[in-house]
C-alpha cells in the first residue's frame, strides 16, 4: 500500500475520535531520525462538540500523538544504544511505538510492541514500516511468555491507579527504562531517577508547562546514580 493509502487508512481510524482530523507523516522535533503517522498539527480541537469531547475521552486515540515522554525515551535509546543492542525489548503501552522503533533502530535483536488498543498496534505496524524496522505485536503483555531483557515504558503514569504497574514491570523484565511527565518523582523500591528533559507532545496539545518536563527512571539491578537534571 502507498503512503497515501496508509494515511487514508489511519485517517479513517482517527476520524472516529476527532471529526475533521487527518493523519500526516510527521518528523519528530526531538527525534528527527524517526517519522510517524500522526494527527495533523491544525486538527480542529476547538471545533468539537461536548458530545464529541466526551466520546473522545472515553475512546482516546493515544496512538495518533507522539507524547513528550515517548520522545524523551526514544532520544535516550538512540543516544545510548548499548541499553538495547542485541536484546529482547518490550515497548509496553506502545501507542505510536516511537520508543519501540527507536529500540529497533538502535540495534535491539527483537522488539515487542504491546498495547490493548488494536488501532495502536495497527498504527505501530505502519510506523515500523515507515522507518524500515520490524516489530512483533501483542495486545496483552501476559500473552508474551518469552524472555524480556528490557521493558521500555513511556507515559503510563498519567493515572495514579497505574502506579502498581511499577512493581509488575520489575517482575516482567530484567531491567526497566521508564519516562513520565505526570509523576516526576516517586519512591517505588527498585527504581532510581536518572534525569530529565524538556519535550512537547506532537501535535501540540497546549498542555500545562509542567507536563513538558519529563523524568527518566531506571528499574533493575545496575547501580545507577540518579541526577537532578
Amino acid at each position: 500500500m502507498s503512503r497515501k493509502g496508509l494515511n487514508a487508512e489511519l485517517t479513517a481510524l482517527v476520524e472516529r475520535s476527532v471529526r475533521g482530523a487527518r493523519i500526516e507523516q510527521t518528523r519528530l522535533p526531538l527525534v528527527p531520525e524517526i517519522e510517524l503517522f500522526l494527527l495533523n498539527e491544525d486538527y480542529p480541537q476547538h471545533a468539537l462538540s461536548d458530545e464529541e469531547i466526551r466520546w473522545l475521552m472515553d475512546n482516546p486515540a493515544y496512538w495518533c500523538f507522539c507524547w513528550a515522554s515517548g520522545q524523551v525515551l526514544a532520544r535516550f535509546v538512540l543516544d545510548n544504544p548499548h541499553w538495547v543492542a542485541g536484546k529482547t525489548v518490550m515497548d509496553f503501552g506502545c501507542g505510536s511505538a516511537v520508543v519501540g522503533v527507536a529500540a529497533a533502530l538502535a540495534g535491539a535483536e527483537r522488539v515487542i510492541a504491546c498495547d490493548l488498543d488494536a488501532d495502536a498496534l495497527r498504527a505501530s505496524a505502519l510506523n515500523a514500516a515507515l522507518n524500515d524496522v520490524t516489530l512483533d505485536y501483542v495486545a496483552d503483555a501476559n500473552d508474551y511468555e518469552g524472555p524480556c531483557d528490557l521493558l521500555i515504558v513511556a507515559d503510563v503514569l498519567y493515572d495514579r491507579a497505574n502506579l502498581p504497574l511499577l512493581k509488575s514491570f520489575l517482575q516482567r523484565a530484567d531491567e526497566v527504562l521508564l519516562a513520565d511527565s505526570r509523576i516526576r518523582d516517586f519512591s517505588e523500591p527498585g527504581y532510581v531517577r536518572m534525569g530529565g528533559q524538556r519535550a512537547f507532545t506532537v501535535p501540540d496539545l497546549a498542555e500545562s508547562e509542567e507536563f513538558s518536563h519529563v523524568s527518566l527512571y531506571y528499574g533493575g539491578h545496575r547501580q545507577i546514580t540518579g541526577t537532578t537534571q
